[in-house]
């Protein structure tokens, strides 16, 4: 039988397959460390080092984004999920960010998991397109990022 399907399924892209690839290599290693103190030290040590692999006005926003979640609510532990920054709440994933370079996109991202509590209603944001991180950004993250784990 020969299948006259016309779909136009062509499968992953290439940056999303190394984000796979990445994240498979993030669990590995993880569980390769040993004390709970060296997992937290070396998962830092690598959203750091990711943030400064990126292209200049993703990585600026980036850093600020970064020091703004790690300010706002101590309790997330910095790690990498699919090869982009990530805020972990009991090793639940509970905010990321996304560059728009290593996704080609016109903007990059802070997205927010079904962890985060940011329930509101019946419908509510939980990812926001970022083109510049200002004073006023800086605060909305901070407010978001608290609720998120209040």
């Amino acid at each position: 039988m020969s299948s006259t399907d016309s779909s136009t399924y062509e499968g992953f892209t290439a940056e999303e397959r190394a984000a796979m690839k990445g994240h498979a290599q993030e669990l590995k290693k993880a569980a390769r460390r040993s004390s709970r103190a060296d997992k937290a030290a070396e998962a830092e040590r690598e959203v750091r080092a990711k943030i400064a692999e990126m292209q200049d006005s993703d990585r600026l926003m980036a850093e600020r984004v970064h020091a703004v979640i790690t300010a706002s609510a101590p309790v997330l532990a910095p790690k990498l999920w699919y090869g982009m920054p990530a805020y972990a709440l009991d090793g639940k994933v509970v905010c990321f960010f996304q560059s728009a370079e290593k996704f080609k996109a016109r903007y990059a991202t802070l997205g927010f998991s079904d962890q985060a509590k940011l329930d509101e209603g019946t419908m509510w944001a939980a990812g926001f397109a970022l083109t510049e991180v200002t004073a006023e950004v800086e605060a909305r993250i901070g407010a978001l990022v608290k609720q998120a784990v209040s």
